[in-house]
């Protein structure tokens, strides 16, 4: 793998496709800086050897127009003060202005483009795009995983104008040697916690891991199509109707290929989806016709622990239940106690990126598991074998 470690960027004008989509809240404040936390070691490196920063992201879903509630402006003073260096911003991330800034960077010096996305050719990966963009460095850094899913034109076609000068940043080094822990020799047992809202959103995952895995616990609301499937009553409680068959498949599936399946048996019912809802815990399969699952029960939750504890490698992605409302966010907790718990006994722990990444962050367990992704659409399909198209921008 061809890293930064590679080079020294002294003198260099190092163009750096970061992921500074972080969430903002009603004042334009990052409530959460990991993404920008996670690039540092990249940066700091390069600033290091000597070489001038030019960091373009995207922020949000503009769809292809200028708009201040996506502006990157937002960030920087976030960024001045994580890397306690001076933060220059172009108001556009390509043409005259956006030039002129590059052009007159000095070594140790950072510039921010405003928001990828405010141009439709960023996500349609126009080349001409791209080779604007390109003009702008001397070397090509691609340290935004969370992206690399995307054939995007500062993700992918980039690339091609920096042959033999292209390389992949720290954190994009790291997220692909920790998902290549999880897939190629993982110590056993091996378990995958899959949870979320829909079975349709992780098929391609759990059919892959059914070849990987010792044992799958199911939770959140795509477990309700499991319990559907098998005759049981789930009220209102998320459903896929169409995915009933899919499910009784997935679950054949795991009997013949020796996995452990586990689907909770009861759940955190309530009479509204709301954090002041009336709530009783109750089986899975009997909630009352006006009433829905929110997240998984006390004995669910229990089982799940008994067995991320007796585990040796842990792959998590999707909460247990609708974490973001106290009331619910029981079972997600407990599921996070124990990967935390598993880890200090030595287990290797991979959180995904996502609501996985953000429920870790919340119960403040960040630094006490191996490693939390900074990718949940790109680390679901390297799990799932697919070829990530930054991945192979820089490998070529």
């Amino acid at each position: 793998m061809t890293t930064i470690d590679d080079f020294n960027f002294k003198d260099k004008k190092v163009l750096v496709r970061v992921d500074f989509n972080v969430p903002l809240d009603d004042n334009f404040e990052v409530t959460d800086d990991t993404r920008i936390r996670g690039a540092l070691p990249t940066l700091k490196k390069i600033l290091t050897d000597g070489g001038a920063l030019i960091l373009m992201s995207h922020l949000g879903r503009p769809k292809g127009k200028p708009s201040d509630e996506f502006s990157l402006k937002h960030i920087v003073a976030k960024l001045h003060k994580a890397l306690a260096v001076d933060v220059q911003f172009a108001e556009d991330c390509i043409g005259e202005a956006a030039q002129t800034k590059a052009n007159s960077l000095k070594n140790g010096e950072v510039l921010l483009l405003e928001n990828l996305r405010f141009h439709s050719e960023e996500e349609n990966g126009d080349v001409a795009f791209a080779e604007k963009l390109a003009e702008l460095g001397d070397v090509y850094v691609n340290d935004a995983f969370g992206t690399a899913h995307r054939a995007h034109a500062s993700t992918s076609v980039i690339a091609q104008f920096f042959e033999g000068k292209k390389y992949f940043g720290y954190l994009m080094a790291e997220e692909l040697k920790n998902a290549g822990k999880v897939l190629s020799k993982p110590e056993r047992p091996f378990t995958a916690i899959m949870g979320g809202a829909k079975v349709s959103d992780k098929i391609q995952l759990i059919d892959t891991l059914l070849d990987k895995v010792d044992n799958l616990i199911i939770g959140g609301g795509m477990a309700y199509t499991f319990v559907k499937a098998k005759g049981g009553e789930i009220g209102e409680s998320l459903v896929e109707l169409d995915k009933l068959d899919l499910a009784n498949e997935l679950v054949e599936k795991a009997k013949q290929k020796g996995v452990k399946l586990y689907i909770p048996t009861d759940s955190q019912i309530a009479d509204r989806f709301a954090n002041d809802a009336e709530v009783y815990d109750g089986p899975n399969d009997q909630i009352p016709a006006d009433k829905m699952g929110l997240d998984i029960g006390k004995v669910s939750g229990e089982k799940f622990a008994e067995i991320i504890r007796a585990s040796k490698t842990i792959l998590w992605n999707g909460p247990m239940g609708v974490f973001e409302m106290d009331t619910f966010a029981k079972g997600t907790k407990t599921v996070a106690e124990a990967i935390v718990d598993a880890t200090e006994q030595g287990a290797f722990s991979l959180i995904g990126g996502g609501d996985s990444a953000a429920a870790i962050t919340k119960f403040g367990f960040s630094d006490k598991v191996s490693y939390v992704s900074t990718g949940g659409g790109a680390l679901l399909e390297y799990m799932e074998g697919k070829v990530l198209p930054g991945v192979k921008a820089i490998e070529g």
